[in-house]
């Protein structure tokens, strides 16, 4: 079985892929197998504060609930936009899991060229959506990812990552209202009946929702009049299924498309398997000097910062 692990500063989401075929041992001259089936996933609270024991404990105890056993974990990845919890993290893999996982940063094989002026600066998840949004719906396409922040990412149909957009995500921006404003209280977020509340919380609800949706809708207009009618856009995130439903752009909501590309990317850097030599990119930035390779042989540039605001 194959252990993802998404870690964002308010959510942290797991999953663990396991093997379409019988058994998920590795056969003598084929490498590893392939972890396409997804058996079972969580999103728990990201705590800075917790210790390695206590994130491994948090571990052992969801693979109990699902009835999955630690011992059958070949490999972790991890995507990280929380730098503190990166040597916690890795420190429960190899205490609890006896493996070293691998982290999304610079050096590693992703098969997507990065056209930002500086590829430092794009966060870990915003590349891993890319990855997964063009592996299963192809491009040109817009990632809309809800988090802490909400995060426009834009894949070229050559599967190159063109930049994006990062706006407030909703929670936060609900949050400013509330901390900011002395009479007004704290509301749930979700889909009001109708448009026009009748009372306070009905109205902050409204402004909250219908807001947001004003804000999503204009961005993505914009950015498929520059990216093209045909421009596919797919929605993920915790507030994914809530909010990309109300959007009039917004087709298709994956829920576990943050999962799928750091299954796709682990594929790409174990060792053994074909994957991790199918795609080698040589496109660049119009302008820009070609990259030179990585230590992994990757034509890609450096594609993971951990200090996206998700």
């Amino acid at each position: 079985m194959l252990l993802v692990i998404d870690v964002g500063n308010t959510n942290t989401v797991l999953g663990v892929f396991g093997s379409e075929g019988k058994g998920s041992a590795p056969v003598e001259g084929q490498g590893e197998p392939s972890y396409k089936r997804l058996l079972a996933n969580w999103r728990v609270a990201t705590s800075r504060t917790s210790t390695v024991d206590e994130y491994g404990v948090l571990f052992r105890n969801l693979f109990s609930m699902a009835g999955l056993k630690a011992e059958g974990i070949r490999g972790i990845v991890i995507s990280s936009v929380v730098p503190p919890l990166d040597p916690v993290l890795r420190q429960v893999c190899e205490r609890y899991f006896n493996l070293r996982p691998l982290f999304i940063e610079p050096g590693v094989k992703t098969g997507m060229p990065v056209h930002y002026d500086n590829p430092a600066e794009v966060g870990a998840d915003r590349i891993v959506n890319a990855v997964a949004a063009f592996d299963k719906y192809g491009g040109p396409c817009v990632i809309v990812d809800f988090g802490t922040a909400t995060t426009f990412d834009c894949v070229s149909a050559r599967g190159e990552y063109m930049g994006g957009v990062i706006s407030p995500g909703i929670g936060i921006s609900a949050d400013a209202l509330f901390e900011r404003t002395a009479r007004l209280p704290r509301v749930e977020i979700c889909k009001p009946a109708r448009v026009i509340g009748t009372n306070t919380v009905g109205s902050l609800q409204s402004g909250l929702y219908y807001g947001y949706i004003g804000l999503m809708d204009g961005i993505l207009e914009l950015l498929l009049a520059e990216l093209g009618a045909q421009c596919q856009v797919i929605a993920t995130g915790g507030l994914g299924p809530m909010i990309g439903t109300g959007s009039k752009y917004i087709k298709t909501v994956d829920e576990s498309l943050t999962l799928e590309g750091l299954r796709i990317i682990w594929e790409r850097n174990v060792p053994g398997r074909k994957d991790s030599n199918a795609t080698k990119p040589s496109a660049t930035t119009a302008g820009k000097a070609a990259p030179s390779k990585s230590k992994n042989g990757d034509a890609s540039k450096p594609t993971a910062v951990p200090r996206s605001s998700r």
